[in-house]
């Protein structure tokens, strides 16, 4: 416990000078059986007098988001209501549709210019999520927009929006209070909230900016639209280990490696391209093989000194991370609010604390 409380410690800004920190983190690791740690550290904002950063901080989550949705419709699977085989609904929960977010993909944002498209995925909005196909389904790997098409396939299915289904079937069970797609419903997390901050390249320090997500928007984003704490968050992990959410067999296909050899090739490439990896992957060692799963990407061997073959991991835009390592009995979730994503001060907190979980919690 103390050495995950120091390392914490000694990644947050104490005062005003944020050159290479960060302004507040929380980490949660639980079993199935409860909480095996969780710390935090810092502030929620740039005045040294803000609230303190705690398990209980409020924050934009991003790309956090992606595997609730897939929980939720695996739970659909799980009762007979949706089947992944026979079109491409399992597609859209493993980034193999040849959907793309506009903003990242420069023939997307070529062909939004020549047709005069001014939406972008960062809208969230139908228009902003509709784009060309950059391969035909199936015949490759591209991160995007798909898990926001599937939330719209289960709100088509459910009749209820997003929000609506994941309050009855996972929100309102775990006792996540604190998690949605629209803050002003949450007035209770109001003095929580944390500051977006991003990094000046030039000194290393912080500065604050506008959120990254659209505050008026149309679509609960499935993808990239809720905010939550990393003590609910970490509810919610607990919740995929103890079956509270879906049963043994489709955890353990939603940990399944998903990606044929010609999707494997092409993932593992965009992941370990120069200059991304920091983003997708930084907890992974260069060519380590990768794949898949229903909900996150897949270590296809052991990470020496951390997690084990076959964990699933993700993270979201502003650095906050997850992974799940169901052979060692553990999940843990990073939250922190600091962009550009990838940025290397919360990748070394990250590294660090995996190795200290697997060094002092892990048996």
């Amino acid at each position: 416990m103390e050495q995950l409380n120091a390392i914490l410690d000694a990644h947050v800004a104490p005062a005003d000078d944020t050159r290479d920190k960060l302004l507040g983190a929380a980490f949660v690791v639980v079993s199935k059986d409860g909480p095996l740690y969780a710390g935090s550290a810092g502030r929620i904002g740039f005045d040294p007098q803000s609230a303190p950063f705690s398990r209980n901080s409020f924050t934009y989550v991003a790309s956090l988001t992606k595997l609730i949705t897939t929980t939720c419709l695996m739970q659909l699977v799980e009762r007979g209501v949706l089947s992944l085989d026979g079109d491409v609904r399992g597609m859209l929960l493993t980034h193999t549709v040849g959907l793309g977010y506009d903003l990242a993909d420069p023939a997307l944002a070529k062909w939004s210019a020549k047709v005069g498209r001014r939406a972008t995925n960062l809208e969230l909005s139908r228009a902003g999520f509709t784009t060309p196909l950059s391969f035909a389904p199936g015949d490759g790997w591209q991160y995007g927009t798909a898990i926001d098409w599937a939330g719209l396939v289960l709100e088509a299915v459910t009749g209820q929006s997003l929000g609506e289904y994941m309050q009855m079937h996972v929100f309102g069970p775990l006792g996540m209070r604190d998690t949605g797609f629209w803050p002003e419903r949450l007035p209770q997390t109001a003095s929580r909230a944390v500051t977006f901050s991003y990094r000046d390249a030039a000194t290393g320090g912080l500065k604050p900016g506008p959120p990254s997500v659209a505050e008026q928007h149309d679509v609960e984003s499935g993808g990239a639209g809720l905010y939550t704490t990393a003590d609910d968050y970490a509810r919610f992990l607990r919740g995929q280990l103890n079956g509270e959410l879906v049963g043994d067999a489709i955890l353990s296909q939603m940990l399944e490696p998903q990606l044929n050899s010609a999707q494997k090739e092409m993932f593992e490439g965009i992941v370990y391209r120069s200059g991304v990896q920091n983003g997708f992957a930084p907890e992974f060692p260069t060519g380590l093989p990768l794949n898949h799963g229903l909900g996150g990407a897949l270590n296809m061997e052991d990470v020496s000194g951390k997690r084990r073959k076959g964990s699933m991991m993700w993270s979201g835009a502003c650095n906050s991370h997850w992974w799940i390592d169901r052979a060692s009995g553990i999940a843990a979730v990073l939250i922190v609010n600091v962009q550009p994503h990838g940025d290397a001060i919360a990748v070394r907190l990250y590294d660090e604390l995996e190795r200290a979980v697997y060094a002092h919690l892990v048996q």
